[in-house]
């Protein structure tokens, strides 16, 4: 364990910050963070939350590392091609930050296992490169009453956002802004289309700056807004999401009610 005088030193450029102080480091200290996924956006996440002092950062991933990765997913190392991701991904945090407590699950989000981990955290990034876990994570965190801060890459391309429908107001979940997952084959993978890896850590950085943010209770969030950044152009712009009265989750006669839909 770090000394009090080394923890202070390690977050002094932080600290000084009136949003934040002594009492926000506090919150930060005591807060539980679950990632899904320690790919392309988890590891900027990863590293950014670690480094700011979030006390239990949980990771989720069933993948091992691969050379293919390592242009964009800086969590992890050359000597590691082959192992888990989560284990990289959990010495890459501790050798940064050993006062953080990383959690490392090794699986596949599944609707078996998805309620019980979410439930843990108290607040989920996601991080995740396919709509399925997309789907799955947005439900498990409506049910659980968790806000959801939902990253996307492609090329040259991203997205950011926070989830809070399970909050009063017009606040919409994912499904509220895409209701069903587009038919397979018309959206390509990165594996496909490719991604610059700088673009995956650039929304790897501002997600993790709004994971902050909520959990801070600081500045203005992204709930019922979309953050679109085209890095090959150099704009950002944003879009206005709004809640659906009929969407199949948060919607007045909605029909998910479990995460059955989603097998083990």
């Amino acid at each position: 364990m770090e000394t009090d005088d080394n923890r202070r030193r390690r977050y002094a450029r932080q600290t000084i910050l009136p949003e934040i102080g002594e009492a926000g480091q506090a919150r930060l200290s005591a807060a539980k963070v679950l990632v899904v996924g320690a790919g392309g956006l988890g590891s900027p996440l990863l590293l950014y939350l670690a480094a700011a002092g979030v006390g239990t950062v949980g990771v989720v991933d069933a993948d091992t590392v691969d050379l293919g990765n390592l242009h964009r997913q800086i969590a992890h190392t050359t000597d590691r091609v082959g192992t888990p991701k989560v284990e990289s991904a959990a010495r890459t945090v501790a050798a940064l930050n050993p006062e953080v407590r990383i959690v490392a699950h090794q699986a596949r989000l599944s609707g078996a296992n998805a309620a019980q981990i979410v439930a843990e955290y108290d607040l989920v990034a996601d991080g995740s490169d396919n709509f399925p876990t997309r789907y799955l994570v947005n439900d498990a965190c409506y049910l659980a009453g968790k806000p959801l801060v939902s990253a996307a890459l492609l090329r040259f391309d991203g997205q950011v956002t926070t989830f809070k429908a399970h909050e009063a107001g017009d606040n919409p979940c994912y499904r509220c802004v895409y209701p069903s997952p587009p038919p397979p084959g018309t959206v390509p993978s990165c594996a496909e289309a490719g991604i610059l890896g700088a673009v995956a850590g650039a929304l790897g950085c501002l997600q993790a700056t709004e994971v902050l943010k909520e959990l801070l209770g600081i500045g203005d969030g992204l709930s019922g807004r979309l953050m679109m950044v085209d890095a090959l152009g150099a704009r950002v712009r944003e879009l206005r999401i709004h809640r659906d009265p009929a969407c199949a989750l948060c919607g007045a006669e909605a029909s998910i009610r479990d995460l059955s839909r989603y097998g083990g």
